[in-house]
């Protein structure tokens, strides 16, 4: 039977293990589309790390669960309501100052949480986060190249780049939303509050060095960690459940 510590521990793995899979899905529809055929190859290596972080959390979640659910379960019979990603990473983003500047932000908040992560109380935890913490900075640092090779570039570019920053801005805020304090305390999870001045420090940074301004917007609702999504969640599943749910059970 799951216990109440037990349902916390798989909430905010879930949490976890969504950003990075939605995430990964968004990443893959670069390829083919990218500005350039090394950037289509790029963020396909980007995706694939964080597909890999997500398979190993929904893993360790359905394990947490202990209702028999694989990593394949959770990520493909799960409806929309049940997933716990935040709004940043589901929102389209077919501009490539707008998939740029996403990555600016998610990377810096993932390299903090996984960098703080890694001594967690929790033994899965820590191993995951250690191993990530090495693929996020490297995610950092190709955002960081595109942002400013952009915003510090034509006149255009630095147009578009800014108002990608301006559309994705308002998603920021729901990344530092406080999680069960009891993990917390017992040293398993990461209080986002407490990244906070560490991102926005490397983000901000990257931004001026861009020629480009911190957007001074009002943050979104957001709603994503209770399982209230946006439109565009529902288009995204559709497409990456569509053939798991078309033909349950089959592999090859």
């Amino acid at each position: 039977m799951t216990t109440l510590a037990d349902a916390g521990l798989f909430t905010y793995v879930l949490g976890l293990a969504d950003d990075a899979l939605v995430s990964a899905q968004r990443m893959g529809w670069w390829i083919s589309r990218a500005p350039q055929l090394e950037e289509d190859v790029a963020l396909a290596n980007i995706g694939l790390d964080q597909l890999g972080q997500a398979r190993t959390l929904l893993a360790y979640a359905g394990q947490v669960e202990g209702a028999g659910r694989s990593e394949d379960d959770l990520a493909y019979l799960r409806d929309e309501r049940e997933f716990r990603n935040v709004w940043l990473v589901e929102r389209a983003q077919t501009d490539f100052g707008v998939a740029m500047a996403r990555l600016l932000v998610f990377s810096a908040w993932q390299r903090e949480l996984y960098a703080a992560l890694a001594s967690s109380s929790d033994a899965t935890l820590a191993g995951v986060a250690g191993k990530a913490v090495k693929e996020v900075a490297y995610h950092l640092d190709h955002a960081s190249h595109w942002v400013v090779r952009l915003g510090d570039g034509t006149e255009e570019s630095h147009a578009r780049m800014q108002a990608a920053l301006d559309a994705e801005w308002p998603y920021v805020a729901e990344l530092f939303e406080p999680v069960d304090a009891a993990l917390v305390a017992e040293g398993v999870a990461v209080d986002p509050v407490a990244l906070k001045p560490a991102v926005l420090t490397v983000v901000e940074e990257v931004v001026a060095e861009a020629t480009l301004t911190v957007p001074q917007v009002a943050p979104a609702v957001g709603g994503g960690r209770r399982g209230l999504h946006t439109e565009e969640m529902g288009y995204l599943l559709a497409e990456m459940q569509h053939l798991a749910r078309s033909h349950p059970g089959a592999a090859w």
